[in-house]
């Protein structure tokens, strides 16, 4: 679902690379040191003194979880929010899959999800959202960058502005 989001919402969507010349992983700890600045930078400029929603993911053939899975409980608490069918015109109940999100509520201070945002980095999960309590502002990062939401599009030039350098060369911001 997250993402999605970029298409959607494409007018306010901008995308930052997490590395220089838009390495995608990093192998080194100067590496994993610009990834996190990046990743913390932004999350800084949209969150600085407020509560923010930690969104995972996880996926399966049932419409509920049984449980989360083990690595959500560790991100800050996260409980069980709500699910969603990701074909919902699948008729076959051999392919119908849902992702199952789940959430933590706590105050935004710089580097209180590095453990998850290391993980993310090392594509080790995906589908991470960090956003305001409106969620109007969304930070989804992924490997090899972050995919930000803003709820208007002046809002997101001037975010593209500040981080120039960070931004991808493709014409369509890929």
């Amino acid at each position: 679902m997250a993402d999605e989001l970029k298409h959607a919402y494409r007018d306010r969507w901008v995308r930052f690379h997490s590395l220089p010349g838009s390495k995608r992983y990093p192998d080194t700890a100067d590496e994993y040191s610009i990834v996190l600045d990046r990743y913390n930078t932004v999350l800084d400029e949209l969150f600085t003194g407020q509560e923010v929603y930690l969104i995972t993911c996880g996926w399966s053939n049932r419409p509920e979880p049984d449980a989360p899975p083990v690595d959500h409980a560790q991100w800050l608490g996260a409980r069980y929010w709500t699910s969603v069918c990701n074909d919902p015109t699948e008729t076959d109940a051999e392919f119908i899959s849902y992702t199952h999100l789940f959430v933590s509520r706590i105050p935004w201070q710089r580097g209180a999800v590095d453990d998850l945002l290391r993980v993310v980095a090392n594509d080790a999960t995906r589908g991470v959202m960090i956003t305001d309590l409106s969620l109007e502002r969304i930070h989804h990062p992924y490997d090899g960058g972050t995919d930000v939401l803003l709820p208007t599009p002046a809002e997101r030039d001037t975010l593209m502005h500040q981080h120039a350098h960070w931004l991808s060369q493709h014409p369509e911001g890929f």
